[in-house]
């Protein structure tokens, strides 16, 4: 989301234990909460909570500085990994408290059933001048070798964390951590064309985490997802060996259509990759579905028909889901409003959307890296 400036008898076993074998994966659903680093013991609780009692076995987070009350959720104000500064490989420079507070959040998640996919980054911290977008810029950043090498020093040091409480690096956590991106919709606000003539910077970026966590680590490389899925789906991206999930966002109604999906579905299938629809979201107000800021409040009945509707496409489509977002407490019903509050009036329907997703067949086998 892009929202700052923007699965007798002796005889019949060997075919029993064959079919076990060979059975189709179930679809999976999850949520996103961009600053869930910032919530308190009873907040992450409360969170937590109402994912497992929806089923929902993922979390993607991300790591930048937040602050103050954020989606009507108060938060203490913490720093980037790089608040100042681009630490360039300096460990004395970067600023471990973002990834102290998710060695907590992903050991309570945990016991919940809950892994953390970690987002490295955000385009919308680079276009509101973080220590990267004041040195390069939204052009520079993607095109320079000294910004991409600096960054991949951040995207090491990541991996690298060593949690404070369980003493081993982020990269052997593969009970608690699904997989790490680079960075949420790289690229975004530059446009598709640029997307498709840049599109090595996030092969290269998968390909340094990739080298970081080693071989046989049970973590995931995920890419962040694009503006709709054609954009989110980026042939060379097929074709990147470091990446091993393509992410769709996806807010407009057209690109909920099973049909529209299983196209991506199948060259994903055909690459050898896995796909997911990591962000998607039904509009609190009356407006287009992906054009969200604002206007009269949708009618209950119609939302949570949305919801229960394209839910049911994208399983349809093979594609298991992150729904943008879940909140640990009412929705505000600030601009661009897709969340949902455990407890409220569609919690309901989102809660049911989630389970159901267990009982559809997905084109992709996420069972290994989930339990």
């Amino acid at each position: 989301m892009r929202f700052s400036a923007a699965l007798l008898g002796v005889l019949a076993l060997p075919a029993l234990v064959c079919a076990a074998a060979t059975a189709s994966p179930a679809n999976f659903a999850g949520s996103n909460l961009y600053y869930a680093a910032g919530l308190s013991s009873s907040q992450r609780a409360t969170l937590l909570k109402g994912l497992q009692s929806a089923n929902m076995k993922v979390l993607r987070v991300w790591i930048g500085a937040q602050s103050g009350s954020q989606k009507g959720t108060s938060i203490p104000a913490f720093p980037d990994v790089e608040p100042s500064t681009v630490c360039n490989g300096d460990t004395s420079c970067y600023n471990p408290q973002i990834l102290n507070m998710l060695d907590d959040l992903m050991v309570d998640a945990k016991s919940y059933g809950v892994k953390l996919l970690i987002t490295m980054h955000s385009f919308n911290a680079l276009e509101a001048n973080d220590v990267y977008g004041q040195r390069w810029g939204t052009g520079y950043f993607y095109e320079q070798a000294d910004a991409q090498a600096a960054f991949d020093k951040r995207l090491q040091y990541i991996v690298n964390h060593v949690h404070k409480t369980l003493g081993k690096p982020w990269k052997e956590l593969s009970d608690y951590i699904i997989g790490f991106e680079a960075e949420n919709e790289a690229m975004i606000g530059k446009g598709e064309a640029y997307i498709q003539a840049h599109t090595s910077w996030q092969c290269d970026r998968a390909a340094t985490i990739k080298s970081a966590l080693g071989s046989n680590s049970g973590i995931l490389v995920f890419t962040g997802g694009e503006s709709w899925v054609s954009e989110s789906v980026q042939s060379a991206w097929l074709q990147c060996s470091g990446i091993d999930v393509i992410s769709l966002h996806a807010y407009g109604v057209g690109d909920f259509a099973t049909s529209n999906l299983q196209t991506y579905v199948n060259m994903a299938k055909s690459a050898g990759k896995r796909m997911i629809m990591e962000e998607w979201g039904a509009c609190y107000f009356s407006t287009e579905n992906n054009n969200c800021p604002q206007g009269d409040v949708l009618d209950t009945d119609t939302r949570n028909s949305n919801i229960k509707t394209w839910a049911a496409q994208v399983n349809a489509a093979g594609l298991s889901w992150l729904y943008w977002q879940v909140l640990p407490n009412n929705d505000p019903h600030e601009g661009y409003d897709y969340e949902i509050g455990i407890g409220e009036a569609s919690w309901g329907t989102l809660q049911a959307a989630a389970k159901n997703a267990y009982s559809t067949t997905g084109a992709f086998d996420f069972s290994g890296y989930l339990s």
